[in-house]
């Protein structure tokens, strides 16, 4: 009832009809910031990226290709402060991105969209504040969505450019992260790409994590697949909630007027655990240069 409550309100008041994407999707802009994603003939939306303009910005819902059942959550009780898809670090100049969301943390200084050849290309741009309210980081979120209608390929090139010296001090979690609607089924798994399996994956390397399990509205299990452009240390929480994890490898720095950029892919499937087609995936993503 909650979530037919909150697709009822996105359409009604959440977008504004544009111009089509291609033969398969076209896009809605949120009047409170960002894009909807649709196919013909379905009235939710199969992806909503949210771009407040005071806010941090995130993924929700994202349903399955086939339409049937949402697979990220927001806000949980275990853990409300995570939004679907995110990416907030902690102990930045002793701010934290992670656990706050809100004016006193993020601004919006652009949003644009458009299609293109590759896919539904999205751009965010933030303002990361300090204790004074005074921006330290410049975020930008460089998003391409693309719709196989059984399978989703989505990219995310994240960009923080430093405003003053910037330090990110050691951490066990932080930057992107994922949160699905874990209810401890007895299919959820996440396993990596080293075929460590759920607490086992907890910190340990490796260049991709598959998460399954089966959501409310689907007899089989959903699996998003996160690939990191480059190995990386990974969080793997209790309930399932996963993101690479840079600062775990200890403290790092971005010195004023320069810029880091990291890189991920997602995978979205349904079905069995699809470990070849991820790897082949992982390995054609991180040859790109």
């Amino acid at each position: 009832m909650r979530l037919s409550v909150m697709i009822c309100s996105l359409l009604l008041f959440g977008q504004v009809r544009v111009a089509s994407a291609d033969a398969n999707v076209h896009v809605e802009v949120l009047k409170s910031g960002g894009v909807a994603v649709f196919r013909p003939g379905i009235k939710q939306p199969i992806f909503a990226f949210n771009a407040p303009e005071d806010g941090r910005p995130y993924v929700h819902p994202l349903f399955a290709p086939d339409g049937a059942g949402v697979l990220t959550e927001f806000s949980p009780g275990h853990h409300k402060h995570q939004t679907g898809i995110y990416v907030g670090f902690l102990k930045v100049n002793g701010r934290d991105y992670f656990h706050n969301r809100g004016p006193d943390h993020y601004r919006r200084t652009e949003f644009k969209h458009a299609m293109t050849s590759e896919g539904v290309a999205f751009t965010s741009r933030y303002e990361l504040l300090d204790r004074d309210q005074k921006p330290q980081l410049i975020e930008t979120q460089a998003w391409v969505f693309r719709d196989f209608t059984k399978t989703y390929s989505i990219d995310l090139t994240c960009t923080w450019k430093a405003n003053v010296d910037v330090a990110f001090d050691k951490h066990d979690y932080g930057g992107l992260f994922l949160r699905m609607p874990w209810k401890n089924q007895p299919d959820a798994k996440a396993i990596n790409s080293e075929g460590q399996i759920n607490g086992k994956a907890e910190g340990q390397k490796a260049r991709w994590v598959d998460i399954g399990m089966t959501v409310a509205g689907r007899k089989d299990a959903a699996h998003i697949a996160v690939l990191s452009h480059s190995p990386v240390l990974w969080r793997v929480d209790g309930q399932l909630g996963v993101g690479p994890a840079p600062s775990r490898a200890g403290a790092w720095k971005i010195a004023k007027g320069q810029s880091v950029t990291l890189r991920y892919r997602f995978l979205v499937y349904t079905g069995d655990l699809q470990r070849e087609q991820v790897e082949a995936e992982s390995k054609a993503f991180s040859a790109i240069k």
